[in-house]
């Protein structure tokens, strides 16, 4: 392997996406909120009710405020993400390139929006039994945590990935799983909190679709550990480690904390 171009390990990416949800018009505006992570963030933006107002089509929810429809189901049709998947022979300068449209701006957008309908499920159902007391509070420490994280990868460790690493790249790579483990003890606070991120019979859009955006965050969260854990980092601490003397496996991710796992 070339000391300056770890190019040749699995990866970069092709979206291999799941069933897409079928986008049309004609659906109930609530419904499409729940099934498609992200729309209330265009719905609140367009000033379309979807919670009390749910049960009426986008179609005749965006006549009523003078929008075309078709232009509205095509801005929800950019939210429809598939989950990127590496193919083998690629730069590392490509996966990187991946993560950060996929994974980072990603996040950037979710959690903002997940964290103003949480406040507003807690505040609205406070005297349900099953509201998420506490979960607005978690989602804006994880929010925080993986900025923090991500700016940290986007200042010092992928531009020296990008150079090729170096003998001490190890170092910063093992900051980074740490923080990985993190994320993982904050998807398991999440989780415990939304009991699995199943909302009770009687909730509300809004509740609904906040318990599938969390959902889709921990799911894009997990995916973007473990391309980062699994494929991105294992070539280079391979190459320190060679520079080393030490165990090229010696740091794969191997641990049942990991949030890749």
């Amino acid at each position: 392997m070339n000391a300056r171009d770890p190019a040749a390990f699995p990866s970069p990416v092709a979206a291999h996406a799941a069933a897409p949800f079928a986008l049309d018009a004609q659906q109930l505006i609530g419904q499409i909120a729940v099934q498609l992570p992200g729309a209330t963030a265009v719905f609140r933006r367009l000033k379309l009710d979807f919670c009390c107002g749910g049960h009426v089509s986008l179609a005749q929810a965006a006549a009523g405020k003078g929008l075309d429809a078709d232009a509205v189901v095509a801005e929800l049709a950019h939210l429809q993400r598939g989950e990127a998947l590496p193919l083998a022979g690629a730069s590392a300068t490509a996966l990187i390139e991946l993560i950060l449209a996929r994974y980072h701006e990603v996040h950037r957008q979710q959690l903002p929006e997940l964290i103003r309908m949480a406040r507003r499920v807690e505040a609205v159902h406070r005297e349900h039994p099953a509201v998420p007391a506490g979960l607005a509070d978690a989602l804006e420490e994880t929010h925080a945590e993986l900025l923090d994280h991500m700016g940290k990868e986007e200042a010092v460790l992928f531009p020296l990935l990008r150079r090729g690493g170096n003998p001490f790249v190890g170092m910063p790579i093992s900051v980074m799983r740490a923080e990985h483990t993190d994320h993982g003890a904050a998807l398991d606070r999440l989780n415990a909190l939304t009991h699995d991120t199943a909302p009770p019979e009687d909730a509300c859009t809004t509740w609904r679709a906040l318990y599938a955006g969390i959902a889709q965050f921990c799911d894009d969260l997990i995916s973007h550990i473990h391309l980062e854990n699994n494929v991105l980092f294992p070539p280079f601490e391979a190459q320190a480690g060679a520079a080393h003397g030490l165990d090229a496996g010696a740091s794969d991710c191997a641990s049942p904390r990991c949030g890749c796992h």
